[in-house]
């Protein structure tokens, strides 16, 4: 995996030059002790997942993820991490397209590659109310909705860009430029882009507004570019009991002449340590012919963790009728480990179709360092297979 490293020497020789950065001959005590007092990162996660449906598949997979970051020079900080995927005690039976492991044929997809590559890279300077970022990272806006990490995954998607943020008071701008999407398969399907990001956020005492525009060209399918273009509001109010509320509204139009909405309404409340909540998103159609559509997001945080619509919402050919999700939550905390539950009904957007509907399970705690649950997806389908994931994991940080 490649990073355009010639953006990022010309980017250094540039604050060199204009003395942002010291060169080596002048400060190579101040750089080695950036080196000296830098931090080592780590993350690690063994996770089963089993998936029953129209065939069945088991993997056990081990991810281990290793960093490190200088400390600060100046307002410049530099980071670099890798991460490895691996099969665990020949628990392997399931298959992984596109990324090439395609065998056992008869087993259905868990998208967990074996892989080693370059997770970040980047260049940071942060000043004030300013920062920027330079090289491979993580970006997340707004929930993950529309560009997220897809964290779930052993193989997180990262992407290769020039990310600023600048805040002043309540007030935030986050702009990128991103030159490659490292998706979750490995290697073999990251892809060239040329995005821009735009996300302007406002704070007000009920609440956030963003408004936000992304031009996506061209999405990892390959298949078209994605403008979309949108405002959200989310806030909370009260003390004793804790009114949620979020709205949000975005029109999409690709390359193709298809033009598509969507559309976000969720009402909760907490009290006693009880959250609910109730919610409707809707993926909108273009008369059956293109649906609204998500390639950069968490795919997996939305519409049922058992991930039967996520092909479809990835590309705006994928799922042309669109999508009606209709969802309850409650969560709470026992005894110290946390417990929530998701029920959703699915729909078309268009045509009215009866997808089916889903139950979504999961108990999560702290032992120690350690982190461990257990999850649980079931899908009952009104046309197609139903599917039933069980996952059980363990991880930790340092």
């Amino acid at each position: 995996m490649e990073l355009k490293k010639s953006k990022l020497a010309l980017t250094l020789a540039s604050l060199i030059g204009t003395g942002l950065i010291s060169s080596p001959a002048m400060a190579a005590d101040s750089l080695a002790e950036a080196f000296k007092e830098g931090k080592a990162t780590g993350d690690l996660r063994l996770r089963y997942e089993s998936v029953d449906d129209a065939s069945s598949a088991n993997a056990l997979t081990f991810r281990t993820r290793l960093g490190f970051k200088t400390a600060d020079l100046n307002g410049f900080t530099g980071f670099v991490e890798f991460e490895d995927n691996r099969v665990v005690a020949g628990v392997d039976e399931y298959k992984v397209p596109p990324a090439g492991k395609t065998e056992p044929s008869d087993k259905s997809v868990i998208p967990d590659p074996e892989f080693t590559e370059l997770e970040q890279a980047y260049i940071a300077y942060k000043s004030g109310g300013f920062s920027a970022k330079l090289g491979r990272q993580v970006l997340t806006l707004d929930g993950h909705r529309h560009v997220g990490h897809v964290g779930w995954r052993q193989d997180r998607q990262t992407f290769d860009a020039l990310n600023v943020v600048y805040g002043v008071g309540d007030f935030t701008a986050n702009v990128s430029y991103v030159y490659k999407h490292n998706r979750i398969f490995a290697e073999a399907t990251d892809i060239d882009s040329s995005d821009i990001l735009v996300n302007l956020s406002y704070k007000t005492p009920v609440g956030k507004v963003v408004v936000y525009g992304y031009q996506i060209d061209t999405d990892p399918a390959g298949r078209e570019d994605l403008d979309t273009y949108g405002v959200s509001f989310a806030g909370s109010t009260g003390s004793d009991v804790k009114f949620l509320y979020s709205a949000e509204y975005a029109t999409q139009d690709n390359n193709k002449g298809n033009d598509t909405d969507y559309l976000s309404l969720e009402l909760g409340a907490v009290f006693s340590g009880v959250t609910v909540k109730l919610g409707q998103e809707t993926l909108g159609s273009d008369d059956g012919l293109a649906n609204f559509a998500t390639p950069l997001a968490t795919l997996h945080k939305f519409n049922g963790f058992a991930d039967v619509f996520l092909g479809g919402t990835f590309a705006s050919g994928g799922l042309p009728n669109g999508l009606v999700d209709t969802y309850g939550f409650v969560g709470t905390k026992v005894g110290g480990i946390a417990l929530k539950a998701f029920y959703h009904t699915f729909k078309s957007d268009f045509g009215s179709i009866d997808y089916g509907d889903e139950i979504d399970l999961v108990a999560a705690t702290k032992v120690g360092d350690y982190g461990v649950g257990l999850k649980y997806a079931s899908f009952s389908a009104d046309m197609g297979t139903d599917k039933d994931i069980l996952w059980a994991w363990v991880e930790t940080k340092f």
